[in-house]
Order: C-alpha cells, then sequence, then structure tokens
C-alpha cells in the first residue's frame, strides 16, 4: 500500500492494523507501507477495567509491539479509538439494532472520541491520546433508524460515519485533527515519523 514506492524511507512502515479506514488515511501521506493484523486480544484487556483514555493508549501500544516483534528493523504504527460518554465505553454495534440503540443513548448529548496512536521503531517508542468532543443533535427514533439504514455504521465505534451522511448528526465538534475521528490522527502522527527522517 501507499503511493510513491521510490521514497527513500528510514524504516519499512507497518501499519498494525487491517482497517479500511486507517489504510486509506495513511495512504494520503504518500509512504510506502504494508497493513499487518496484530492479531491482539482486545476483549481480554477491555475486560480489565481501565479508564477510556488509558485503554485506548493500551492497546494502541500492545498493537504495535505485537506487530514490531515479528519486525524489529520497521517503523510500526499501532492505532486505537474508543468512544465514550460518562466513563462508558461505546464499542462498535455490528447490528442494526444495536446502532439505533447508541445513537439514541448519545443524541442531545456529548461525548468524546479517543483516539490513541503508538508508534515504534527501532529508535524507541512514542505514544500520544487525540481527543475529540462531539455534540449530537437531539434526534427522535425514525431520524435514527433513517440515519442507521442510510450509512449502515455498523463496524464504528459510536454507530456513525462522520465522513459521510453521518455529519448531519452533530451541531458542534471540537477537534485538532479531523483525520483523527475517521481513526488515524494524521497531523502528530506525521510530526513523530519526520523526527525519525521520514521524507515530506
Amino acid at each position: 500500500m501507499g503511493k510513491n514506492k521510490s521514497l527513500t524511507l528510514p524504516y519499512p512502515l507497518i501499519l498494525a492494523s487491517t482497517s479500511k479506514y486507517r489504510g486509506e488515511l495513511l495512504n494520503q501521506l504518500g509512504w510506502p507501507f504494508k497493513a499487518v493484523s496484530p492479531g491482539v486480544d482486545e476483549d481480554k484487556i477491555k475486560e480489565q477495567g481501565h479508564t477510556p483514555g488509558d485503554l485506548a493508549l493500551l492497546l494502541s501500544r500492545f498493537k504495535a509491539e505485537a506487530v514490531f516483534a515479528k519486525h524489529p528493523d520497521s517503523c510500526v504504527i499501532g492505532s486505537d479509538q474508543v468512544c465514550t460518554m460518562d466513563n462508558v465505553i461505546f464499542g462498535k454495534p455490528h447490528t442494526v439494532e444495536g446502532a439505533i440503540e447508541q445513537l439514541s443513548q448519545m443524541q442531545g448529548k456529548s461525548h468524546q472520541l479517543l483516539t490513541a496512536v503508538t508508534v515504534i521503531s527501532p529508535k524507541g517508542i512514542e505514544s500520544f491520546l487525540n481527543v475529540t468532543t462531539l455534540s449530537m443533535r437531539t434526534l427522535n427514533f425514525p431520524e435514527i433508524h433513517s440515519y442507521v439504514t442510510q450509512d449502515m455504521p455498523l463496524d464504528c465505534a459510536g454507530s456513525y460515519k462522520l465522513e459521510a451522511a453521518g455529519i448531519k448528526l452533530f451541531r458542534e465538534i471540537e477537534m485538532k485533527d479531523q483525520t483523527a475521528v475517521i481513526g488515524l490522527p494524521l497531523i502528530e502522527l506525521t510530526t513523530i515519523l519526520l523526527k525519525l527522517g521520514y521524507p515530506l
């Protein structure tokens, strides 16, 4: 994956994820990379009672470490996203009914998307956490049902796709980096990779 295979990179770049959303985002930077599934048991970690922020950071680190252990001469990017409201975590709904239930709980209120990234290379490890606050409009059941059947956000934490029709659900979004909402904050990630020697 990646656009320009003629670039000279300090280390082979690996995305510790097979998410099509994260892959499309990383592809924007133009550096060739490959996507590798980290094989981390996320459910086991989620059962340990971590705060939402700590959970996102831990999962991003475990994913990066799992792939780096097999590719120690590479630069590995691990990322995880947690949707939370009042310290309650909203995972991927997987079903239409689950998505409707999540949106019904969040409508008219504000919640956070916590997007954590860990970068591991032969030079060391660096992690960061991006926080986006989203305020949802007051919605009724027919509106929620109509949205879910339109976007089918069944593989998205929080049950919406901001890059698609999901933007209509919100009255305000406070963010530092719009790519964080999709799953990989490119601005801060680019800063780290530039420091490691990746060419602008």
